[in-house]
């Protein structure tokens, strides 16, 4: 029997592309009750989407109230178009990371944009596909939804129902200022981070051995789809490029400084650019953040099996709650790190317990 709460949609959904973002959020919908159509241009795929319960396959007689077109960017327009031709009363929406390319190219195809509702996740995993799927992907993250003049509140109502039977948090933002931000907090840190990771390779032997959490956290989302992100970044190139010359201007200033660390004023620019880093990192909202209403406490955790479950359940045993983690553990190290935001009010209580259980406590 379905235990999750009830879903504030109503009928089927049609979900267009069963990779990761597709068949995440058919789980998601499935988990709820929520009749799910799955179409995929591959066959093996939306199989593979289907066997893992992300849905059904269409059926002739289907009518959606709701399409949800999870194609790679530079298929989204197309696909959109076609479902709106298909379902001349259904609402579609997409998840194209990029909002303003597709608006453009379905205005100039004529597609009834009166139907059409542009949306963006801000989730996802550097690996895809279905078998990546996860029901609780989407949890707390933000979903934007680019609403326009010309589109019936119901609808935009609509796709922020199906945010919120995701367990997304939605936000509103029109499309040129989705496509200015997201080149800031996504596209243009997908570069930096792949460019890092580059330097990896001319690595000498032993080095990487040395690599600790500082390296793994920067270099994260390098690992992620080329062929995916070569549409992505071409499709928000001009806003892309306008952060990375800042980033450019901002390295520049540090190469100089290091260069010659002894001259005047050269200390003072390093400084500098490390205060500002502090604060943009002080700036992210949430507990992902460096928000000052959590503090941290670091727990050395043993290599072997069961000790990080063990250290989750004393921590629930002594009523105190994780309001985020991070991990940090070099391969052969016989101790990793676990670094828990927790509430200050129960910071000392909890260094206490944990201690008089035995658990050894770094920071």
């Amino acid at each position: 029997m379905n235990q999750n709460p009830a879903a504030r949609l109503d009928g089927s959904v049609r979900v267009v592309g069963a990779g990761l973002l597709g068949a995440s959020i058919g789980l998601g919908l499935t988990e709820r009750g929520v009749d799910v159509i799955l179409a995929d241009a591959s066959r093996a795929t939306l199989d593979l989407a289907i066997d893992y319960g992300a849905g059904r396959a269409a059926h002739e007689g289907d009518d959606p109230a709701l399409i949800v077109v999870a194609v790679p960017p530079d298929a989204t327009a197309a696909v959109v178009a076609a479902e709106l031709a298909a379902y001349p009363n259904a609402t579609v929406t997409d998840v194209a990371s990029v909002k303003m390319a597709p608006l453009t190219e379905l205005t100039a195809v004529g597609a009834d944009l009166s139907r059409y509702v542009g949306s963006h996740p801000l989730a996802g995993r550097e690996r895809g596909g279905p078998i990546s799927a996860r029901a609780d992907l989407f949890i707390g993250r933000p979903w934007v939804v680019c609403p326009r003049a010309e589109v019936e509140p119901a609808r935009i109502n609509l796709v922020e129902r199906l945010i919120l039977d995701l367990q997304a948090t939605p936000a509103s933002l029109p499309a040129d200022e989705h496509d200015a931000a997201v080149a800031l907090v996504s596209h243009a840190p997908q570069v930096i981070s792949t460019l890092m990771a580059k330097r990896l390779t001319a690595a000498p032997p032993g080095a990487l051995s040395l690599a600790g959490q500082g390296v793994r956290d920067v270099t994260r989302i390098a690992a992620s789809d080329p062929e995916l992100w070569v549409q992505i970044l071409a499709a928000n190139a001009p806003a892309v490029v306008e952060i990375l010359r800042a980033y450019r201007d901002d390295l520049d200033a540090a190469l100089v400084a290091l260069s010659d660390v002894g001259a005047p004023g050269a200390r003072r620019t390093i400084a500098g650019e490390l205060a500002a880093g502090n604060a943009g990192v002080a700036g992210l909202p949430g507990k992902h953040g460096q928000d000052r209403r959590y503090a941290s406490v670091i727990v050395m955790v043993d290599d072997k099996p069961g000790e990080l479950g063990r250290l989750f359940t004393e921590l629930g045993e002594i009523g105190v709650n994780i309001e985020d983690l991070r991990l940090e553990h070099s391969p052969g190290a016989l101790v990793g790190l676990a670094e828990l935001a927790v509430l200050p009010e129960v910071k000392s209580r909890a260094v206490d317990d944990l201690s008089a259980r035995g658990w050894r406590i770094a920071g």
